[in-house]
């Protein structure tokens, strides 16, 4: 099939490689332009980009999708399908209804479920035992169009937002071929969406880590392991950052005020939830790379008492 691929980062690399191995005639990439990173702001290429350019196929970089000398370069192209993967800007009706197939989006969860930025995280978080793939006919609203087919996939126990990226990535490749190869047999009847089931799923910011210990035990493990490995999750110990990179549930503790250390030892560091008790197993310390809690204790002084606070100043205040 001729198809235009819009798509941005690295979740989008996938389903790109895929349907250029699998033979379909890719005659356009469309991904969002350069920016500048790093200390020196150096323009880095956005990984679908590297992808397009190793495959040898032409790369568009609009700055407005709805701009007309690049819906002019759409038409040009004469694809029978466009399929859009985490692209980064509101395609215009005029777009969507450009070839004949429409424009197919591979959207990370079960929908109507988890429409938004971040479906693989708040799966996460929220303690979902499943998720998915839903390949899409897109329309003009926010993840609402017609459902096309949907892919399950059980959330493990220990689920954190990165091993299940790397599980949707895979499916989404599979899931965009497998959907193709319905619309070219006109196998696929669309499904309508009903209501959402789950509040939207917003786009992660830093600030979502840093560790509320008034909630329960296991609301933070969800939250730790939604968030691995970015933004990640952090609290301030003795007014320095203190990184948290693995937790496990620490039984049951009351008593004792939200964010005091009930225990430090070779098994990690145990703290007080407002129900239940954390365990700290690897963390990274303000200015050091990530470690074991274990080791880390080994060098530094903590003690039972010690309280974990939400921000670097707040022992100082009382």
């Amino acid at each position: 099939m001729r198809i235009v691929y819009f798509g941005t980062p690295d979740f989008a690399v996938a389903p790109l490689v895929a349907l250029h191995e699998a033979g379909h005639e890719i005659v356009l990439v469309v991904t969002q332009p350069d920016k500048p990173r790093g200390r020196g702001h150096a323009l880095q290429f956005p990984p679908v980009k590297e992808a397009a350019l190793r495959l040898g196929i032409p790369v568009a970089q609009p700055e407005r999708a709805r701009n007309a000398d690049f819906i002019g370069l759409l038409r040009k192209q004469k694809a029978e399908l466009f399929v859009v993967t985490a692209f980064g800007q509101i395609l215009p009706k005029e777009i969507l209804e450009l070839p004949r197939y429409g424009c197919v989006n591979i959207h990370a969860s079960l929908l109507p479920a988890y429409r938004g930025a971040a479906p693989i995280q708040w799966a996460v978080i929220d303690g979902q035992k499943e998720s998915g793939i839903t390949t899409m006919q897109m329309d003009e609203g926010l993840d609402t169009g017609d459902i096309l087919r949907r892919y399950p996939l059980p959330l493990g126990p220990e689920e954190t937002g990165g091993s299940l990226f790397s599980k949707l990535e895979k499916l989404g490749a599979e899931a965009i071929l497998d959907t193709v190869r319905g619309l070219e047999a006109g196998s696929i009847v669309p499904e309508k969406q009903g209501e959402t089931t789950t509040a939207y799923a917003k786009m992660l910011r830093k600030e979502m880590g840093n560790l509320d210990f008034t909630r329960d035990a296991a609301s933070l493990l969800r939250l730790i392991r939604g968030l691995d490995p970015w933004p990640g999750t952090f609290t301030y110990l003795h007014g320095k950052l203190l990184k948290i990179k693995q937790a496990t549930d620490g039984g049951e503790a009351f008593g004792k005020v939200p964010g005091e250390i009930l225990a430090a030892d070779s098994r990690g560091i145990f703290v007080q939830t407002g129900a239940g008790a954390l365990c700290i197993t690897a963390l990274q310390p303000e200015g050091k790379k990530a470690m074991a809690a274990a080791d880390w204790l080994r060098g530094a002084k903590v003690q039972p008492g010690d309280r974990l606070q939400r921000s670097r100043d707040a022992e100082n205040k009382g």
